[in-house]
């Protein structure tokens, strides 16, 4: 059976959410959380997920607890059925700390990893098994207690924190990859806005290295096509 995937900015999503039965819901957990653009964007179309049938697959970088737990109470709350949830570690893309970076080959192996429990996954739900990950109330507890209690204010809406330096060149990639369009060009730079939902898109490719988010200066910047060696390697 062949499934599409589609970003939640895509023009035509809710209709094409609105002809599916099961929804695979995927999403990277922030401080324990879902990202605020995750969030409203359940609760904004509260109406078209009664009996839809959800499974929660969030990524992290480290730690999570209940990471599918913070939409599957949405889902639930609006009339889904949550079929399941899955936690899946990847390489980190915040590239403005030194907190979690790896090396090259430590990644490679995350991805891996995450590669063979996918396919894991997979088989389980062939067979109409699926698994409750960050579902249950302990992990709720896990997820509350351990991150999200003190990191609440960086994930409670859209933060206005981002940064744009002088060294930017005005190529525009930033405001054509920024899903909540908070990013303009005005004058000799980009400028942002107080929308932005910390996806790491702009920094992460940003050629002058000239965005911040959580950190002054991009240590990093998140390059998948290093960690799956592919021809650029060569």
């Amino acid at each position: 059976m062949a499934a599409k995937t589609a970003p939640l900015e895509e023009p035509n999503i809710i209709e094409q959410i609105k002809n599916h039965d099961t929804i695979i819901f995927g999403y990277p957990v922030q401080f324990s959380n879902a990202p605020c653009m995750v969030r409203d964007f359940i609760k904004n179309h509260d109406t078209i997920w009664e009996k839809k049938k959800v499974l929660c697959v969030a990524t992290m970088g480290a730690f999570s607890g209940d990471g599918t737990g913070c939409t599957a109470r949405l889902f639930k709350r609006y009339g889904a059925l949550v079929l399941g949830g899955v936690h899946i570690k990847m390489s980190d893309s915040v590239c403005d700390s030194r907190l979690l970076k790896k090396s090259i080959e430590q990644n490679r192996e995350i991805i891996s990893q995450a590669d063979k429990k996918i396919e894991n996954i997979a088989k389980q739900i062939k067979q109409g098994k699926y698994p409750k990950e960050g579902l249950s109330l302990l992990a709720h507890i896990i997820g509350l207690l351990g991150q999200r209690l003190w990191f609440y204010k960086k994930t409670a809406g859209y933060t206005d924190r981002l940064k744009i330096s002088d060294s930017c060149i005005r190529c525009g990639l930033c405001v054509s990859l920024c899903p909540m369009k908070n990013i303009l060009l005005k004058g000799g730079r980009a400028a942002a806005g107080n929308k932005c939902t910390m996806c790491y898109r702009c920094i992460s490719r940003c050629p002058q290295k000239a965005i911040t988010l959580l950190g002054d200066t991009v240590v990093e910047q998140c390059r998948y096509d290093r960690y799956v060696g592919t021809d650029v390697d060569k």
